[in-house]
């Protein structure tokens, strides 16, 4: 973390505004901190401050944090993004080309699982009268573990 030096901050945020704009406790922004996903710099005092720009960020987080993409694929993606300024439309479009993929592929198993939720998780170990014929022998069983029927290109 870069010290300024005791100049009027203007634009810079506390760690308090920032918590307080984006809904996220203070312990959240230090941690998004230590994994590198934002960054602040320090006053003379050794105060924390955030430039407008990390509330996009942390938009950006909690998007995609909401549908499933782990923070070290926020991070790698971030690693594309200039520091210091607000991320654009053109930058956002770029990080969700690299995400779409993935969230198809999720969406895909999210409609078979509630497809098939009533009757089986996709193995048929919750039905005794169609386990030995979705799964004659747990022949699933020799071939890993999990709900193997509902995993994609099956």
């Amino acid at each position: 973390m870069d010290r300024i030096p005791a100049t009027p901050l203007g634009r810079l945020l506390t760690v308090g505004e920032v918590a307080e704009r984006s809904g996220l406790a203070v312990s959240a922004l230090h941690f998004y901190e230590t994994k590198g996903l934002i960054s602040s710099i320090r006053t003379r005092g050794n105060q924390r401050r955030y430039g407008r720009d990390v509330l996009r960020r942390l938009g950006i987080i909690k998007v995609a944090q909401r549908v499933g993409i782990p923070l070290s694929e926020i991070q790698a993606a971030f690693e594309s993004l200039p520091q210091g300024r607000t991320p654009t439309t053109a930058d956002w479009q770029k990080l969700s080309a690299l995400w779409k993929d993935d969230l198809d592929a999720r969406i895909r198993q999210l409609s078979l699982l509630r497809d098939h939720l009533s009757g089986c998780i996709g193995c048929g170990c919750l039905s005794v009268e169609s386990c030995p014929l979705r799964n004659p022998g747990d022949r699933l069983g020799k071939e890993g573990s999990g709900a193997l029927l509902l995993q994609a290109g099956r």
